[in-house]
C-alpha cells in the first residue's frame, strides 16, 4: 500500500473519530425525539455516500461506453457493490430510527418506497454481472444498465420533497405538509450533519479504492486463467 494511501486512510479514520464525538457529545439533544435522534446523523450520511457511489458508477458507465477501457468498468462495478453496502446502511438505520418515532420499524412512505426500489435495481446490477460470462459483453451490457439505474437516485431524492410523506426533510423545503416543520437543525446539528457527511464520504473513497484494486486484481488473475487455459 503506498504512503499516501495510507495517510488518506488514517485521515478518514480521524474523520470518523471527529464524527462520532460530534454525535454524541457535540450535538445537542433533540427537543422532540430525544436521543435516538442521533441516528438520523449516521443514517443521512451513508444515504448520501451510497447516492454518490452509484454517481461514480454512472460516471465510470458513461468512461467506458466512450473508451472501452476495462478500468472504467472495474470502477463502475466497485462503486456500485460500495454503494449498496452504503445504502444498505442507511436503511439499517432508517428502520432504527423509524421504530421509536413511528412505532414502526418499516412503512410503505415514499421515500422508503423509492429507497427500497434503488436498492433493488442495483442488486439486479449484480446478478446482471454474474449472468453474462463474456468480459466484453458483460461490461458493455452492465454500463448501458448503470446508466439507467442512476434515473432512480434523483426519484428518490425527490420523492419526500414532492409527495405527501412523514419522512422528515433534513435540508430544503417540501410540498408536504406532513414533512415540513419535523427537523429544525440548530446550528450544532448543522455542524455535526456537515461533519458526518464529510467523514462518511471519506469512508466512500477509501472503500471503493480497495474495492477497485481487488477487482482490478481479480481481472488480471482471470485473464491470466483464460491464457493459460488457451
Amino acid at each position: 500500500m503506498k504512503t499516501t494511501e495510507r495517510i488518506w486512510i488514517g485521515i478518514t479514520a480521524a474523520m470518523m473519530v471527529l464524527a462520532t464525538l460530534a454525535v454524541f457529545v457535540y450535538a445537542p439533544r433533540e427537543a422532540k425525539m430525544g436521543d435516538v435522534q442521533r441516528i438520523f446523523y449516521f443514517h443521512v450520511s451513508t444515504a448520501w455516500s451510497g447516492f454518490l457511489a452509484f454517481a461514480v458508477a454512472l460516471a465510470g458507465a458513461v468512461a467506458y461506453l466512450r473508451t472501452r477501457a476495462a478500468r472504467w468498468d472495474a470502477l463502475s462495478h466497485a462503486a456500485v457493490e460500495v454503494g449498496l453496502v452504503l445504502l444498505t446502511m442507511a436503511i439499517i438505520t432508517g428502520s432504527l430510527w423509524a421504530r421509536p418515532v413511528w412505532n414502526t420499524w418499516w412503512t410503505w412512505d415514499p421515500r422508503l418506497t423509492t429507497t427500497t426500489i434503488t436498492w433493488v435495481v442495483y442488486l439486479a446490477y449484480l446478478l446482471l454481472r454474474g449472468a453474462v460470462e463474456n468480459p466484453e459483453t458483460r461490461a458493455r451490457f452492465a454500463a448501458v444498465y448503470a446508466i439507467v439505474a442512476f434515473i432512480t437516485v434523483p426519484i428518490t431524492y425527490l420523492s419526500a420533497r414532492l409527495l405527501r410523506t412523514i419522512h422528515p426533510i433534513v435540508l430544503g423545503p417540501s410540498v408536504s405538509a406532513e414533512a415540513q416543520g419535523q427537523f429544525g437543525l440548530t446550528p450544532r446539528m448543522v455542524h455535526t450533519m456537515l461533519i458526518s457527511l464529510a467523514a462518511w464520504t471519506l469512508v466512500f473513497s477509501v472503500l471503493l479504492m480497495l474495492r477497485y484494486r481487488l477487482q482490478r486484481a481479480q481481472e488480471t488473475l482471470e485473464a491470466l486463467e483464460a491464457s493459460i487455459e488457451d
